[in-house]
């Protein structure tokens, strides 16, 4: 640009007449790009030449001080035009327009000796892009100089106000005046028609286009596949793609976002690599579909393209990467984005600020959340939602209830955030308080809801509670949803009635890797091992769903409790040859626990031994149990030493070698490795066992006299014991 000023500027010297289309040309260059300095600079010398004169020159000149808001240059340039000049009044109009002054364009516009077309069209679009759509439509009828471009103008502002039917009545009496349409006119009224979805008149229209030969311009091009797509002709629209004699990127956008709303993501990166053009819409679209898909390291990976191509990340495109990045709990990458949002200063914006506060929470850092939270200027429900589920995915429940609690105007999202982290720290009576108070307020409860709150019943196995809310699911509906389905033969499963969880499975219209992992585990849990493997059988036969390691481990766990030893071994050894997945610590102790209970002691102890990953401490409990019930005691010794050595690195196994010593008698032992246990601060959860009697769950711990009835409890049991005795 420097070079160019100064050939320019020297040869202005010399022959004035021939440099000044150049100067025109480079003013509307530095007035596109704001290069005001170098634009001031130029005026300087143009001046010393005499140049800056010229009516042309000083328009360019003016309209480059107006579009940098420069007042006090837009004074002077002013005083070089004596007394009235179209071209300024309209150029003065316009920049009032787009400084959204709306009073002091009217003033200007009505304060005009004359006017011309430019003049009208300018005031009337103005009006139309700020929404005084009255205003624009007094003008219009108002204007003398009803053209192709104040017709063009009036239509295309009635779409963008999303007045469709409005603009398509102003269009039929454009053509009744015997104007003809132009390229721009027919984007617009195709964009009208899809608005109405009105297929019939976009054919219309389209025979319209056609007749007047506009049926290959990029721009009518671009509409119809608009049109198209709205109406879900995704065919046609690639129809028309396809025989499109040249694309933009508008071109190739809209069919990348055609194949994303069809959920067919691998068409729509092929799509997207295939583009000669990008834009940031192009790249967002792409991101937050990889995001949302749960691809969220392909979403960051696109992200660090598009910004090393130089291009610029959008509001939307800056929320899916920051949800991706959340997703992945990269949270030295989400600071960095962070700070590229703070540095273009959107960080109070609320989605931007929402998807900050779910990066933060799910990394750990819910004080950082906190901050991103309070930085949102106008908080929706969104925003209060992300941060209670981001306190209660830390477990700082109270803060969460805390925050909960001011929500101005909750949502079903809101209670089911507050449930959800009651749910996953195991705070079950404060599950079924928030659910009361849910019911109370009149929030309608969603599937969600219903999962969350069933799967507390399970937890606790409260028969009677879950049977209420069962009641609920079947009268609102959902009880053909899959997870719901699912976590009603899970409670029933776990509260011991196994008919009432097989009915429901039976019934079940679709059915997932949960729903049948549940089933698998509720029959083998209440020693229906047999029935068990049959339904495994069954899942096997569906071949619609791949089995997972979590179904495996329930066949694995039912072959254990039913003594079918070779045929867990079977199930054991195909997960790798048939099933196509490692066995992880979890499957090789459920093994080892099927080998002890068969008195496989030997076999079991070398299975533990050859395992590839550390074995548990639970598969060594468990060789040591089958060593107590097979009378082994010289392998009990050894396996008793081995789990002393684990204690040190697995804190748990104190519990399992003080309930071993116990078991044995060796009091003493007992005692040392219980003060050894307190020394290092480790707590062993006392016994416990429940009742539910009318809705009221009745808890009971070893040794613990805490309950309001605990006297007369404990005398009839010490009754009990009595009688027992006798017998």
């Amino acid at each position: 640009m420097r070079s160019i000023l100064r050939s320019l500027l020297f040869n202005s010297r010399k022959n004035v007449k021939a440099n000044v289309n150049k100067i025109v040309s480079v003013l509307n260059d530095i007035t596109k790009e704001r290069l005001i300095v170098q634009g001031t600079i130029l005026h300087g010398h143009l001046i010393k030449t005499g140049i800056s004169s010229q009516k042309h020159i000083a328009v360019k000149l003016l309209i480059m001080y107006l579009k940098s808001r420069k007042p006090k240059e837009i004074g002077q340039m002013l005083k070089e035009f004596d007394g009235f000049n179209l071209v300024v009044h309209n150029c003065l109009i316009t920049a009032n327009l787009e400084w959204g002054k709306m009073d002091e364009a009217r003033r200007l516009f009505d304060e005009m000796p004359e006017r011309n077309e430019v003049s009208w069209t300018a005031i009337i679009s103005g009006f139309l892009r700020f929404g005084r759509v009255d205003e624009a439509i007094c003008y219009f009828e108002r204007n003398p100089f009803q053209n192709l471009f104040s017709w063009t103008a009036t239509i295309s502002g009635l779409v963008q106000n999303g007045l469709s039917f409005k603009a398509m009545k102003l269009f039929v009496e454009m053509l009744q005046s015997g104007v003809i349409p132009n390229n721009v006119t027919f984007t617009s009224v195709m964009r009208a028609c899809g608005e109405l979805s009105d297929f019939y008149l976009g054919t219309c229209v389209l025979g319209l286009i056609v007749k007047v030969g506009f049926e290959h311009d990029l721009s009518v091009s671009n509409s119809l596949i608009t049109f198209n797509l709205r109406l879900n002709d995704v065919v046609s629209a690639r129809r028309i793609f396809d025989r499109m004699q040249c694309r933009d990127v508008v071109s190739w956008t809209a069919i990348l976002d055609m194949y994303v709303q069809m959920g067919d993501l691998a068409e729509a990166r092929r799509v997207f690599d295939e583009m000669p053009e990008r834009n940031e819409v192009s790249w967002s679209t792409m991101i937050s579909r990889y995001s949302q898909n749960g691809d969220a390291e392909e979403a960051v990976n696109l992200f660090h393209r598009m910004v090393q191509q130089g291009y610029k990340p959008n509001k939307s495109c800056f929320a899916s990467v920051v949800s991706a990045l959340a997703s992945l709990e990269a949270l030295i990458t989400g600071r960095i984005v962070h700070g590229q949002i703070l540095k273009i200063g959107i960080e109070r914006d609320a989605f931007i600020g929402s998807s900050l506060v779910d990066l933060y929470c799910k990394c750990g850092s819910s004080k950082d959340g906190r901050v991103a939270f309070d930085s949102i200027l106008e908080k929706n429900v969104v925003c209060w939602n992300s941060m209670v589920s981001g306190y209660s995915l830390n477990n700082q429940l109270e803060e969460a209830k805390e925050l909960f609690d001011k929500i101005p105007q909750k949502n079903n999202i809101s209670w089911n955030s507050l449930i959800t982290g009651y749910l996953e720290y195991e705070k079950f009576d404060e599950v079924f308080e928030v659910f009361s108070d849910m019911l109370l307020s009149g929030e309608q409860p969603s599937k969600s809801t219903f999962s969350s709150v069933i799967c507390a019943c399970a937890s606790l196995a409260s028969l009677e509670r879950g049977k209420n809310l069962h009641g609920k699911v079947i009268k609102l509906g959902f009880h053909s949803d899959v997870f719901v389905d699912t976590a009603l033969l899970d409670m029933y499963a776990k509260s011991g009635n196994v008919e009432s969880s097989k009915k429901i499975f039976k019934r079940m219209p679709k059915r997932n890797e949960i729903s049948w992992t549940a089933m698998i585990q509720g029959l083998a849990e209440n020693g229906f091992a047999e029935e068990a493997l049959a339904v495994f059988e069954e899942f096997e036969w569906t071949k619609s769903i791949t089995p997972n390691e979590l179904i495996l481990l329930a066949v694995l766990f039912a072959c254990s409790h039913c003594g079918l030893v070779d045929k867990g071994l079977h199930y054991f050894n195909s997960m790798e040859k048939v099933y196509h997945m490692q066995p992880n610590a979890r499957h090789y102790t459920c093994v080892v626990d099927m080998l002890s209970r068969s008195g496989r002691l030997s076999e079991a102890e070398k299975f533990i031994l050859d395992m590839p990953c550390e074995p548990e401490v639970q598969a060594w409990a468990a060789l040591l149990s089958g060593c107590k019930t097979y009378r082994n005691e010289r392998m009990a010794v050894r396996v008793a030493e081995k789990i002393s050595e684990l204690a040190e690195k697995h804190p748990e196994g104190y519990v399992l070698l003080s309930n071993v010593y116990a078991s044995a008698g060796r009091w003493l032992d007992v005692l040392h490795t219980r003060k050894e246990m307190k020394e290092k601060g480790l707590k062993k959860s006392g016994g416990c066992s429940w009742i539910e009697v009318r809705n009221q769950l009745h808890s009971f711990y070893s040794q613990d006299g805490s309950h309001s009835e605990s006297t007369e409890i404990y005398e009839v049991l010490e009754l009990l014991r009595s009688e027992m005795q006798l017998i």
